[in-house]
């Protein structure tokens, strides 16, 4: 049973989320040769400031 975990930071819609598992599912299916319905998608978002990149939290920029 695939699971894979997709890190980013918050603010997209439902419909978008909707669409990445959809995609992420069907191509981890397809290359692990496993059920679509053993793949599971767990999405973990983070707020810009729990996030920084070269010293600096996104949300400061």
């Amino acid at each position: 049973m695939p699971y894979v975990t997709v890190k980013m930071l918050e603010g997209r819609s439902d419909d978008q989320k909707r669409a990445l598992v959809e995609k992420v599912t069907e191509v981890v299916a397809e290359t692990t040769n496993a059920p679509v319905e053993n793949v599971v998608v767990f999405i973990e978002e983070m707020p810009k400031n729990h996030y920084a990149v070269a010293g600096t939290l996104l949300s400061d920029k």
